[in-house]
């Protein structure tokens, strides 16, 4: 059954289509239940975050256009709105994007660690709706266990910047002194919590927590000394912020047009840098157009972290070796699933000939000959019975100087002696 990995991410689509397509933890499990039940597809893991939705599937062969079919109808697009901006990887190649995901060298900062995480939080979705069988629940083990080689061995994270660093170093272009900035963030997951640390280094004069839950906005807030506030508080608190910073799993904008221009007013047009890094935007577009305010997407973020790209392209040649090697490992041992394991066969015919050569010896008992001569008989009779057609093959590879056959049956009975079976 074929594997595949398609979807989009931030180099294929623009954001205002990679937020339409995106599945937040809330309707994952439903959507996996869905997808599974469509035909032809045997297993499924959905990949979401603010770069990509990217959908892993088995698939029955004829049945390939499934689940892009699928994702179109899930989000009430036409397929034609969506093929342009899809990729599609079979097989191989889908393993290896897989391996390339995890370890950060398909990220828009190039080998970023947050995404194993994210990956890590698909297969467990995955895994909760019971949409993975043996192929993938091994390949997301051995997904996992590349990255954590690729971490190890190469330098891929030696100067890793993650998108909340790059926000923050974007913020200190504009404020020179992020000291005398008040910085107000929203949301409370791990990209937020990520540039409360930066800027908690950088020694921001003032920092806002606003999330939707309190609770979560005052845990965080109260590890670097700021101020929480619910999402309902916002548009109070919005017009003390000089640097605003996003990342929320809201399907709709939080921040919106009316929002900000009444904030911007209350500020007496000093300006206002925002940075929205989700997807879906919390942030309106349409703030965009306002006066004093300079707002940057997720998009937006690619030339800062170009630049920190040439250090890590070296690590990244290494950790493709890397990949590429594990690839073949995995691929293997899948095609060994399509296999016919002769051990098998070996098994059923010994047993036929054992039970042949017993019920023999059972009928020499039963005729009154000596226990002693039937266990001979059976003893020599079932030797002879499992090492003729063996010795036949091995006497004919002799005479033919079939080396390869020879060390072959050698290595299988244990009989090389520069074969260690117990290393």
């Amino acid at each position: 059954m074929p594997l595949i990995a398609l979807g989009l991410n931030h180099l294929s689509a623009p954001v205002s289509l990679r937020e339409q397509v995106a599945f937040d933890a809330a309707v994952t499990p439903e959507a996996l239940d869905d997808l599974t039940r469509q035909p032809g597809i045997e297993e499924a893991m959905i990949l979401s975050t603010c770069n990509r939705t990217e959908l892993y599937c088995s698939v029955a062969d004829g049945f390939e256009g499934v689940p892009g079919q699928w994702l179109s109808r899930q989000h009430r697009l036409t397929p034609q709105r969506l093929d342009e901006f899809l990729y599609r990887h079979d097989e191989q190649d889908a393993v290896r994007h897989m391996f390339r995901v995890a370890t950060g060298l398909d990220s828009m900062v190039l080998g970023e660690p947050q995404i194993l995480g994210q990956v890590k939080d698909a297969y467990q979705h995955a895994r909760s709706a019971q949409t993975l069988r043996a192929p993938m629940e091994r390949l997301l083990q051995h997904t996992f266990a590349v990255a954590k080689r690729v971490r190890t061995d190469t330098r891929i994270g030696a100067h890793t910047v993650s998108v909340a660093y790059t926000a923050v170093r974007l913020a200190e272009q504009v404020f020179t002194d992020l000291r005398q900035a008040c910085v107000l963030l929203i949301g409370a997951g791990e990209t937020i919590e990520l540039a409360a640390r930066h800027l908690a280094d950088k020694n921001v004069r003032r920092l806002i927590v606003a999330n939707r839950t309190l609770e979560n906005a005052q845990e965080l807030a109260s590890r670097y000394a700021g101020y929480a506030i619910s999402l309902t508080d916002l548009p109070r608190h919005l017009a003390e912020a000089d640097i605003v910073i996003t990342s929320t799993a809201s399907r709709l904008p939080v921040v919106t047009r009316p929002m900000v221009a009444d904030a911007i007013a209350a500020r007496r047009r000093r300006p206002m840098f925002m940075v929205d890094i989700a997807v879906p935007r919390d942030i309106e577009p349409e703030v965009a157009t306002l006066d004093d305010v300079y707002l940057y997407g997720i998009d937006d973020l690619r030339q800062v972290i170009d630049e920190n790209r040439r250090s890590r392209e070296m690590a990244a040649r290494e950790a493709d070796a890397i990949i590429d090697l594990q690839v073949e490992r995995y691929m293997s041992w899948r095609r060994a699933l399509t296999l016919r394991n002769p051990a098998v066969d070996m098994r059923v015919a010994a047993e036929a000939q054992r039970d042949e050569v017993l019920a023999k010896a059972q009928a020499m008992l039963s005729r009154g000959r000596t226990p002693e001569e039937a266990l001979a008989f059976l003893a020599n009779t079932l030797t002879n019975k499992l090492l003729h057609t063996p010795s036949a093959r091995l006497r004919d590879a002799a005479m033919a100087g079939d080396l390869d056959l020879l060390h072959a049956a050698g290595r299988l009975y244990g009989l090389d002696p520069d074969d260690d079976v117990s290393a």
